[in-house]
C-alpha cells in the first residue's frame, strides 16, 4: 500500500515529459517551417532584384540605342573611290603605242600612248586604272585611251537615299567608316562634298506605295596618310554623325 502515490507520481513525471517533448517537437516544426518561408522569401527577394537590375539594364540599352541610333546617318552602300581621270586624243587618229600598265603609278607630263603623231600625255600623278591596248585601232577625239585616279583624292563615297537622312547631312560633319577588307577596324573623316544631283540609274522603290526613292552621293575626305592600306575600290560602310 505504502508504493501507490509512489507509482502515481512516476506516470505523472512521465506523462509530463511526454507532453514537453511534444510540444519541442512542434515548435521545432513550426521554426523549421519559418526558416523554409524565410529562405523563399530571400529567394524570392533575389530573384526580383535580378529582374529588376535586367529591365533597368536593358532599358538604358535600349535607350542609349534609340539615341545612337537617332544621331547619325548610316549605309552599308559605300565605297572608296577616287575621281577617274581619262586620256584621250584631241583628233582622230590610230592608236600607235600604249606606254603604260594597269597599276603604274606615274607623274605629271608622263606620255601614256602615241595616236598618230600626237602624244597622249597627263596632267597630274596619278595610278593607271585602266587601258586599252588595242594597237591599230582608231580612236576618236575624246574617246579615252587610258584612265587613271590620283590617290591624293580618295574618298568614302556613301549612297544615301533621299528619305533616310539625307536632309540631316552637313559639311563638315564626323564621321566613321568601317572597310570590308579591314574587318571591324573603324576609320575617321569629314563630311566634304554632297552631290546636288541623284546617282544616274540607282533607283530603289519605297515598299510600302512603290514610289521611286532616288540616291545621292556623299562623300567623306579622310588623312590618306594615317590610312595608307586604304586603296580605291573597296567596300565600305559609313556612319555620318548630326
Amino acid at each position: 500500500m505504502t508504493n501507490q502515490p509512489s507509482n502515481k507520481k512516476g506516470g505523472e513525471i512521465l506523462e509530463a515529459e511526454k507532453k514537453i517533448l511534444h510540444e519541442e517537437k512542434r515548435i521545432l516544426s513550426e521554426v523549421r517551417k519559418e526558416a523554409e518561408t524565410i529562405q523563399r522569401f530571400s529567394k524570392n527577394v533575389w530573384i526580383l532584384t535580378v529582374l529588376i537590375s535586367l529591365i533597368l539594364v536593358g532599358g538604358a540599352s535600349v535607350f542609349a540605342f534609340l539615341k545612337i541610333s537617332s544621331g547619325h546617318i548610316y549605309t552599308d552602300k559605300a565605297d572608296i573611290e577616287a575621281p577617274r581621270i581619262d586620256l584621250a586624243p584631241q583628233s582622230t587618229g590610230i592608236l600607235e603605242e600604249i606606254l603604260v600598265h594597269e597599276g603604274d603609278f606615274i607623274d605629271a607630263n608622263t606620255v601614256v600612248a602615241r595616236i598618230g603623231n600626237e602624244l597622249i600625255k597627263t596632267k597630274s600623278e596619278g595610278v593607271v586604272t585602266a587601258t586599252k591596248a588595242d594597237v591599230g585601232k582608231i580612236f576618236n577625239r575624246g574617246e579615252a585611251v587610258v584612265s587613271m585616279s590620283d590617290p591624293t583624292e580618295l574618298r568614302v563615297v556613301g549612297r544615301i537615299e533621299e528619305d533616310k537622312g539625307l536632309s540631316d547631312v552637313r559639311i563638315g560633319q564626323f564621321a566613321k567608316f568601317t572597310v570590308d577588307a579591314f574587318g571591324s577596324k573603324e576609320y575617321e573623316g569629314v563630311v566634304d562634298e554632297i552631290s546636288s544631283v541623284s546617282r544616274e540609274g540607282d533607283v530603289v522603290f519605297n515598299i510600302s506605295d512603290k514610289r521611286e526613292v532616288k540616291e545621292f552621293n556623299v562623300k567623306v575626305r579622310f588623312n590618306i596618310d594615317k590610312y595608307p592600306e586604304l586603296k580605291n575600290g573597296m567596300s565600305a560602310k559609313l556612319w555620318i554623325y548630326k
